[in-house]
């Protein structure tokens, strides 16, 4: 699972990363709290038409059959063991992939008390999270949505929780985009061991009005797991 996460990386410098064209109506960045419904940064692959693209989009895919955009559950993520199955993103998956670019993202424990204990997760540099989008339409609204793509935790991650987002290695960015081919089912694994590393942070960010750069920050006192 993937609940809340954070965007330290400048406009341009993921536009530079990425090799993709910035859109005009992207979020503000830092965001060190990034939660559901925000609007999120997203890669969208090149085709014939167009270049590589840094899109805006909300975070909280809505399927083309509900009437209302809380017509049903929030679907801030998908598993990839039924994404190609699922109603709700199997179009998606074959068509409409994206990247959705983090410094990192938290994930929670709880102690014997049932107290919530929030971690902070995050790679060397910039991670590029597996995603899927849609565009939902009713009447005069639109909305363009996106998912994260969630695999099983690996070994150390699985002390925290039992999933994990799918984070694509830079070599594959272009096979999960769509630009090189088939074979995108291959990627929805769980990141290396050694890639991923994380550490208690303050229960501040357990509300999703918090902000700062403190939120990151490792918490000493924390009793975690």
């Amino acid at each position: 699972m993937c609940g809340r996460f954070a965007v330290t990386l400048p406009t341009d410098a993921m536009a530079q990363l990425f090799a993709a064209s910035p859109a005009n109506n992207l979020p503000d960045v830092p965001n060190f709290n990034v939660c559901p419904t925000n609007d999120v940064h997203v890669v969208l692959g090149a085709d014939a038409r167009q270049a590589r693209r840094l899109a805006s989009m909300r975070w909280g895919f809505i399927p083309r059959w509900y009437k209302k955009p809380n017509d049903g559950p929030l679907l801030i993520n998908a598993r990839a063991e039924t994404l190609a199955e699922k109603p709700a993103f199997r179009a998606a998956c074959r068509e409409r992939r994206c990247l959705i670019p983090v410094s990192g993202f938290y994930e929670w424990t709880k102690d014997d008390d049932g107290v919530r204990w929030p971690w902070y997760i995050q790679g060397p540099e910039t991670l590029a999270l597996a995603g899927v989008w849609q565009v939902w339409e009713q009447q005069d609204a639109r909305l363009v949505t996106c998912a994260i793509v969630t695999t099983g935790a690996n070994t150390s991650m699985s002390r925290i929780h039992h999933r994990m987002p799918v984070v694509v290695s830079k070599d594959d960015w272009g096979l999960w985009l769509g630009e090189n081919g088939h074979g995108a089912a291959s990627l929805m694994t769980s990141a290396d061991e050694n890639l991923l590393q994380f550490h208690a942070v303050d229960r501040a960010v357990n509300s999703n009005r918090a902000h700062g750069a403190q939120l990151i920050e490792p918490a000493p006192n924390a009793t975690g797991k």
